[in-house]
């Protein structure tokens, strides 16, 4: 569990662009033409994976409860891709709100393996994949047990969670002085935390990041998970690739359009690897490597 982190000896890995560390870790980002995007590293450890059950709003696939491993440390995206990234990578944008600055999204998770693969094509040592389910929930988590990594949440309606609003943008929030004409019309969900009638992704980093400096985990856009959906097993688990096969792959942390109680760090939802949706993106992950590479 003592695995050192791929800067230790002030070598940075072969396809970094920019490095360093700040208060949140350590970091390395790339750059795809213009385009350059940041990775943060998360650290090895343990963590409960999973929802109790008396939390709030929690859904029966959320347990059961427990303990899981990750014996080695990974890199993964200070936030979800964003549309100048895929864009510089593809040539083209499928979003459905459209700027550079937003997560992408209307891409499924067969769309991001795709992507992936152009994206390795251009640096071989880069490796990204998406992360596992577990080590998207840990990294989400960055130590914390609660709902969420700014506590728990207290639902006062469907769309109104007054802790996400400094974190997530949720259906409570996302339609606050929205600018893009191609917004969804917001003027009908329950229980809003503040009024709006037009919704939909906001850019990202605009909410605080959790410990490890990851933003937009909670909000914003879901996110694919490398797994197939499948139950929870008790046991405590090293490392868990998820199932070994199924007919949906998982998406993690809620959206814009998400009522309170799904934008949870526990929460979880699954589609068919072909769907698409406004409310679907993805982070991008990549094993841990030794120094320099």
């Amino acid at each position: 569990m003592s695995t050192p982190h791929p800067l230790d000896r002030g070598i940075p890995p072969s396809w970094a662009s920019e490095w360093g560390e700040d208060r949140y870790g350590v970091f390395a980002g790339f750059t795809v033409g213009e385009t350059s995007h940041r990775l943060r590293w998360i650290p090895p450890g343990r963590f409960w994976m999973g929802s109790p059950e008396g939390e709030a709003e929690r859904w029966k696939d959320e347990g059961a409860r427990h303990l899981v491993t990750l014996s080695q440390g990974f890199w993964l995206g200070e936030v979800p891709c964003t549309q100048a990234l895929w864009q510089a990578v593809m040539g083209e944008n499928p979003s459905r709100f459209r700027s550079p600055d937003r997560p992408v999204e209307s891409v499924s998770w067969e769309d991001c393996q795709q992507f992936l693969e152009q994206l390795n094509a251009r640096f071989p040592a880069l490796s990204t994949r998406l992360p596992t389910e577990a080590e998207w929930e840990y990294a989400c988590r960055a130590g914390t047990e609660t709902s969420t990594y700014a506590g728990e949440l207290e639902i006062l309606g469907a769309c109104n969670a007054p802790l996400l609003n400094g974190i997530a943008w949720y259906g409570g929030n996302s339609g606050v002085g929205y600018e893009l004409e191609q917004g969804e019309d917001s003027s009908g969900w329950p229980e809003k935390q503040y009024p709006h009638t037009r919704a939909g992704t906001r850019p990202v980093r605009l909410k605080e990041p959790n410990a490890w400096g990851l933003y937009d985990t909670l909000g914003n856009v879901w996110e694919w998970c490398q797994d197939w959906f499948g139950d929870f097993a008790a046991e405590p688990a090293i490392d868990p690739p998820g199932p070994e096969q199924g007919s949906s792959r998982v998406i993690r942390g809620g959206s814009w359009r998400s009522v309170a109680g799904d934008v949870r760090a526990a929460a979880r939802l699954w589609f068919s690897p072909g769907y698409r949706s406004g409310s679907v993106g993805f982070r991008l992950a990549r094993g841990q490597a030794a120094p320099g590479q």
